[in-house]
């Protein structure tokens, strides 16, 4: 949302699939209710599979926030509020936070009354790795090379995505806005460490790190296999351990996976050394604590997590997705990957 283009505020209205608006307790509930204050009336529409049958509207001060059972539902939730509020051409905006089903629903409510509309991208859609993906995702790119033509404005979170868009679609770079996720480092590098790996994992020598959602976009499986391929390596690295933090749909295949991995007779069992724990709200312990922050990600949008890991001064190395930082190399690029991670072991024994 952008509302610095007049001096007077905005009646905005929000399509989300991010079900965590809808907790009260939230971080980020507590960020809208910070966006609203730059707004008249900032209305919210959320749809998503993970909502409560139970949730319920939420009105605080000039924040209303609407679940929706389905994206017609969200369309007919728009409609009304379009109809019932001061939505006027001149005095209101429609943001949606994807390019892709959210920016259909968006892109058809903004047509009602010639309401202009804000598309956002968070991810790295016109990534190859993107497209190849799914049947989805291949309609979401169409989806979004339709309708981002067609947006007043577009907003994104890094330099990458800019330029995919501007070089691929042909967007007016004058009418993107580059707004990163913010993070707050200082908080980072004051926070306390409350939970120490070395203590908690203590016959390792070697901590290797991963935090994210486990969807097949973050290639964990890479980082599963490369790490599987140095373990046993003479090296001065004795027992290293890969902890792999987050959740989601993916968790089970790769739990198999470690389990399962065939192990050469005389060498250490993968899952001896491989740890998927569920997400903690104290990561920055984790990062305070690990040797080597790792990500293996087919694509990113920005990779709020290597910000995080470096602002708490932990080395990472990461594909070539996102913001990057730290040593980078080529996505799904495993030669290139053993190399870098031997590099980086080596060197800390020395």
């Amino acid at each position: 949302m952008n509302t610095n283009d007049t001096n007077k505020k905005l009646e905005i209205l929000m399509l989300s699939r991010d079900h965590k608006i809808l907790d009260g307790n939230s971080e980020v509930f507590s960020r809208m209710k910070e966006y609203a204050h730059l707004a008249e009336e900032l209305y919210i529409v959320v749809f998503s599979k993970n909502i409560d049958s139970r949730a319920e509207s939420r009105d605080c001060d000039n924040l209303h926030i609407h679940p929706a059972k389905s994206l017609l539902d969200m369309y007919r939730i728009g409609k009304k509020i379009i109809h019932n509020s001061k939505f006027m051409i001149h005095d209101s905006v429609i943001t949606a936070q994807d390019p892709f089903e959210t920016g259909l629903v968006g892109y058809l409510l903004s047509r009602r009354k010639k309401i202009p509309l804000e598309l956002q991208a968070h991810t790295d859609f016109l990534s190859p790795y993107f497209f190849r993906e799914s049947l989805k995702n291949k309609i979401r790119v169409l989806l979004a090379r339709f309708l981002i033509k067609r947006a007043d404005r577009l907003r994104v979170v890094s330099e990458r995505i800019k330029k995919s868009v501007v070089s691929q679609i042909g967007y007016p770079e004058s009418r993107i806005e580059l707004r990163p996720i913010f993070i707050d480092t200082e908080k980072i590098t004051r926070s306390p460490i409350k939970t120490d790996l070395r203590k908690k994992y203590p016959n390792h020598d070697f901590i290797i790190l991963m935090a994210s959602r486990l969807t097949r976009e973050k290639n964990i499986g890479l980082a599963i296999e490369v790490f599987a391929g140095i373990m046993n390596q003479e090296s001065g690295i004795k027992n290293p351990l890969l902890l792999i933090v987050g959740d989601g749909p993916e968790r089970e295949n790769l739990e198999l996976r470690i389990k399962n991995y065939a192990v050469p007779a005389g060498r250490q069992e993968l899952r001896n050394n491989v740890v998927i724990e569920q997400w903690t709200d104290d990561l920055v312990s984790y990062y305070k604590t690990a040797d080597l922050f790792l990500l293996t990600s087919n694509y990113e949008g920005y990779g709020r997590t290597v910000i995080e890991a470096q602002a708490a001064g932990l080395p990472v190395l990461m594909t070539d997705v996102g913001v990057a930082a730290g040593e980078v190399v080529p996505v799904g690029d495993k030669v290139a990957l053993v190399a870098a991670l031997n590099k980086i072991m080596d060197n800390s024994t020395t």
